[in-house]
Formats: C-alpha cells, sequence, structure tokens
C-alpha cells in the first residue's frame, strides 16, 4: 500500500496524545493487569502513558514492522513474548489495516487489546480505542515531527520579490 491512498491527514501534538491516553485510561481504570505489552514503535509512548496512569510496573515488547513512512510492506516480526496475553493489557498507537493487529492477536489471543485510534478495517481487532478515524486519513504522530523556524512572513515575501 502506498501513501497514494491518504486524502487527509490528522496532525496529533504532544498534548493531544497525552489527553487522548488518559482519556483511554478513564476507561479501563477498573480492571487490573499483570503488565503490559506494547507493540513498538508506536505503541511505546502510549504504554509508558498508560502504565504510568495505571500505576502498572511490568512492560513488555512487541517488536514488528510493518511501514517504512506512509509506505505499508511486509510484516517482520522482530520480537515476541513467551505468553498468551492472558492478563495483559496489549497497547499500539494505531490500528489502520489491522495487519499488525491480526499477527500480535495470534500472538497474544486472550490479551485486552487497546489502541488510542483506529481506522475502519483494523477496528474490529481491538477491544477498545479512544478514537476512530477514517480510513483514508493519515495521522501524524508527534514523535516524527519536529519544531523549525518558520520566517516571518513579510520576510518570506520580501525575499521572493528581490
Amino acid at each position: 500500500m502506498s501513501a497514494n491512498r491518504y486524502h487527509q491527514h490528522f496532525t496529533v501534538s504532544w498534548d493531544q496524545l497525552h489527553r487522548d491516553v488518559r482519556a483511554l485510561c478513564h476507561q479501563l481504570i477498573e480492571r487490573d493487569f499483570k503488565g503490559i505489552v506494547a507493540i513498538t514503535r508506536g505503541g511505546l509512548i502510549p504504554a509508558a502513558l498508560i502504565a504510568r496512569e495505571l500505576n502498572v510496573r511490568l512492560i513488555d515488547t512487541v517488536c514488528i514492522k510493518s511501514y517504512d513512512h506512509m509506505d505499508q510492506g511486509g510484516l517482520d516480526v522482530m520480537k515476541g513474548v513467551d505468553h498468551d496475553g492472558e492478563g495483559w493489557l496489549l497497547v499500539d498507537d494505531l490500528v489502520d489495516t489491522g495487519k499488525t493487529a491480526r499477527a500480535v492477536r495470534n500472538m497474544l489471543p486472550k490479551a485486552h487489546f487497546v489502541t488510542v485510534y483506529a481506522k475502519p478495517e483494523g477496528r474490529p481487532l481491538v477491544d477498545q480505542c479512544l478514537t476512530e478515524v477514517a480510513q483514508d486519513c493519515w495521522i501524524q504522530f508527534p514523535w516524527d515531527m519536529g519544531i523549525a523556524y518558520v520566517e516571518p512572513l513579510v520576510d518570506q515575501v520580501r525575499s521572493q520579490d528581490r
């Protein structure tokens, strides 16, 4: 799948991500988990925030690569876990087409699977999500962005006139 399938963009700031993860935690507060399994890389930061909010100290990772920037390719499982997920919270930032989610569901069929954001194709594979977005929407996460100086408008216009 290529970047051409994205017709909308949704930019998530650090503040927005933190608010969204806290809102998701409100839905999880009544549950007790043995630990958290983060799907790397995107699930690392939400998992850390969830661990803090739910006071969970045991965190593991499932390491899977399926994207090269905006292009989804093959699935490369670099690290799994040695249990079926019973009593564990499985965390990712986003479920998109469901390709990664399906693989992780097979590894951890008994885990409670949550994502902060979900697209329609992948949504049925997770137990809970906070925000649903369109399938053709590219979500720009804060860890993929940087802060850069922007020249004042008047200086931009004047430099074009030279």
